[in-house]
């Protein structure tokens, strides 16, 4: 006698493909949960405040329409420039100090420079409004040892401003571009160099074209580090430049005029909505560079 087996029909592939995704959302479900509670609600509480007018509590436009007037659009446009300023000159300074860390044969200063930047790319608030102040203040360090104040030196002023962003944004940048830079390959090169092309003419004609996307990337990114700042500028320059950062938090506690709470987050929508464009740019910009240089 021969015993028979009871059979066992396999399990298709597409219900495991399906198990196995839904126990993947099942993992996303506390991911999902905290962006919901952290991100979420004070999105819901800007957007409502930002449409809702305080003395009656009806909807409306009306702060939107206050924070795109008069001294809430000055400081709005004054943020973008100082934005703008800054990161260009970050991302041009930054270019050629990564390029140097790159190239650089000694290790050890490479990784110095890196985990330096690394630091100061996170420094700012009070403390490095203070660094400064003691440094190239009216009566800094350097101000009356060198004779800033004679040559018309002045920190507390929008170029004063520009100088201590580029404290912190210039490390961003060195951190930023030298993943791109050591993507670069050195066949490029030496094909460029043998069919007789200068090293101006490589950086020109075939390294600058494919760093541009992560060039253009890293501008974008440092634009909105510097446009989100706001203790370090508040420490140093107060009301003297205008900035919608600064302008938010004299509306929020009534420095100026009471009852502005719903204005400043119509401000704060302003700055979201400046934000997204900024990712929008810079997303798909991000995406371009990888391709260049995976």
């Amino acid at each position: 006698m021969t015993a028979t087996l009871p059979r066992v029909d396999p399990v298709p592939a597409a219900a495991v493909g399906r198990r196995r995704r839904s126990l993947g959302w099942v993992a996303v479900v506390p991911l999902l949960a905290f962006t919901a509670v952290a991100f979420g609600l004070p999105a819901w509480a800007v957007l409502d405040g930002a449409f809702t007018l305080k003395s009656t509590g009806a909807y409306s436009t009306a702060n939107l329409t206050a924070s795109l007037q008069g001294a809430y659009l000055t400081a709005l446009v004054g943020s973008v420039k100082l934005s703008a300023v800054s990161a260009a000159l970050a991302t041009l300074l930054g270019l050629p100090l990564a390029q140097a860390v790159v190239t650089s044969r000694y290790r050890a200063l490479r990784e110095a420079v890196l985990t330096a930047s690394g630091v100061l790319a996170n420094f700012g608030g009070v403390p490095l409004a203070f660094a400064f102040v003691a440094t190239l203040g009216n009566a800094g360090v350097l101000t009356r040892h060198l004779g800033l104040t004679d040559q018309g030196w002045d920190l507390y002023s929008f170029w004063g401003l520009v100088v201590v962003y580029l404290y912190f944004l210039i490390p961003l940048m060195v951190l930023t571009i030298t993943p791109a830079l050591e993507g670069l390959r050195v066949q490029w090169r030496e094909a460029a160099q043998n069919n007789g092309a200068t090293s101006a003419q490589y950086w020109l004609h075939v390294a600058l074209p494919v760093l541009l996307p992560t060039l253009l990337g890293g501008f974008v990114l440092l634009f909105g580090s510097a446009f989100a700042a706001y203790a370090t500028a508040a420490a140093i320059v107060g009301s003297s430049v205008p900035l919608i950062t600064l302008q938010i938090a004299d509306a929020l506690s009534g420095n100026v005029l009471v009852g502005q709470e719903n204005v400043a987050l119509a401000l704060s929508l302003d700055m979201v909505l400046v934000a997204g464009l900024v990712m929008a740019v810079y997303l798909p910009l991000q995406r371009r560079s990888a391709r260049w240089l995976a």
